[in-house]
């Protein structure tokens, strides 16, 4: 969120929750509903429970806000009163502008309806006409990419194709305010990272309440976090500092009585080749944590901008003798391979690279310009260029990652982008000795040591 957007939004909320709460009835016994219906309330076969407590929230415009918490917490039952597909219990929840929702899996789709009929009567429920919608059919066809199932009954549709589609609607209706509940949490990493592209462009004029399990997904994306317990709001700040309490109170309750242990002295370690090389990496590759990592072709049809003055031609990545790679295992020494085209002279061209996870977070990359800042190597319109960058994968906790690839000229802090192409690879993680939670990345280790020493006290 940009400072002015920052500075309006203090006085321009667009939700506001006051003492809300929302309780609900649990019957034992079916008969149960009918008594309670007959006697009207003189009687209670019943018994209340309350899913969320005297929460009071307010958004301001521009803003992104994460919920977490665990199931059972109350995210669900808040975004629901937010949409307006729950009224409260008590209090008052009050949204200023259009809402488009991502809520459970197929929620707002008629199963017996096709998928273009579903996406009429969503965006018709969101306020717009039939000229707007035939307006923007083509571009939610084209952003849910599903195809003839277009035109098939939506209870036909797989999970990833009824998300593809719901997303596409709620990305077109130009909504003021957009409501996830893990809808990233299903699909495939193509069309994952078009959302993350999406989301981040929506945040420059949108709202959005995010709620995920996913922790490292909630810090990317958010400004602040609410954190939900038992139906009641246990904290709320910065999205870093309250993720890490979060997790912190889930450790200490999964492993009751442990405390964080402080190290006593510093490790001061030597380098000790000039190719860092993990010690454990011979036996991993031996077990079931070999981290193999399989690589996909390049994909010349991805979507990308600039001004067209140098186009990328291929890219792979390849073993030290030049052949080119279909797996790598983690911890390898690899070459990126990178070929481009000129269509202009140019004075001071730049390749780089930049790996993303599937949430599209920055996991690492580089570039040519520090190399040849000293000593520019101009190019004629026509030319090829090659550019190879070679380094140690590092070891990546399981899932989908991809690679963009772009091409400037000038300076680094000052150049102009030819061609930026995004996920023009793109490989998966099978397996791995990184644990989710325990880091985006795991890098060589050149000794660990566990020490035994004399008895304290």
């Amino acid at each position: 969120m940009s400072s002015d957007q920052a500075l309006a939004g203090l006085s321009d909320p667009v939700i506001e929750v006051a003492g809300v709460g929302k309780c609900y009835h649990i019957y034992d016994r079916p008969q149960d509903r009918l008594k309670q219906m007959l006697w009207r309330g003189r009687r209670r076969y019943y018994r209340e429970f309350w899913a969320l407590h005297d929460l009071s929230v307010t958004v301001q415009r521009g803003e992104t806000v994460g919920v977490i918490g665990r199931n059972g917490s109350g995210k669900s039952t808040l975004l629901k009163l937010l949409c307006g597909t729950l009224a409260p219990t008590i209090g008052a929840a009050t949204v200023h502008g259009r809402v488009a929702a991502l809520l459970e899996l197929g929620t707002g789709f008629n199963p017996e309806f096709t998928g273009r009929e579903n996406v009429y009567l969503n965006a018709a429920i969101l306020g717009l006409d039939d000229g707007e919608i035939a307006r923007y059919l083509p571009e939610i066809l084209e952003f849910a990419d599903i195809g003839e199932f277009i035109d098939q009954p939506v209870k036909t549709y797989s999970s990833g194709m009824a998300v593809r589609l719901a997303f596409a609607i709620a990305a077109h209706v130009r909504a003021d305010i957009l409501i996830i509940d893990e809808a990233l949490a299903v699909g495939d990493v193509f069309f994952v990272q078009k959302c993350m592209r999406f989301l981040r462009k929506f945040q420059e004029h949108g709202t959005l309440f995010f709620v995920s399990h996913d922790t490292a997904a909630v810090i990317n994306l958010c400004d602040r976090v609410l954190w939900l317990e038992q139906g009641r709001l246990r904290e709320a700040g910065p999205a870093k500092a309250v993720c890490e309490h979060y997790l912190a109170q889930l450790f200490q309750a999964q492993t009751p009585g442990m405390e964080r242990a402080q190290p006593s002295q510093a490790a001061i370690m030597e380098r000790r080749s000039t190719d860092v090389v993990d010690q454990r990496l011979a036996f991993l590759n031996q077990t079931k944590f070999r981290n193999d990592l399989e690589l996909f072709v390049f994909r010349p049809e991805v979507e990308g901008y600039g001004t067209g003055a140098i186009q990328i031609v291929e890219a792979c990545f390849a073993d030290q003798q030049g052949g080119v790679l279909q797996w790598i295992v983690g911890g390898e020494l690899v070459t990126l391979v990178v070929r481009a085209q000129t269509l202009t002279d140019l004075d001071s061209p730049i390749i780089g690279f930049l790996v993303k996870d599937r949430l599209g977070q920055h996991l690492f990359g580089d570039n040519t310009y520090l190399t040849y800042a000293a000593n520019p190597r101009p190019v004629v319109a026509g030319q090829a260029l090659t550019a190879r960058f070679t380094f140690r994968m590092p070891i990546l906790p399981v899932g989908d990652y991809a690679v963009d690839i772009a091409a400037a000229s000038g300076m680094q802090q000052d150049h102009i982008t030819h061609c930026w192409c995004s996920d023009v690879l793109v490989f998966k993680s099978h397996a791995s000795s990184v644990r989710q939670g325990y880091g985006l990345v795991g890098i060589p280790m050149l000794e660990i040591e566990l020490i035994e020493a004399a008895h304290m006290g």
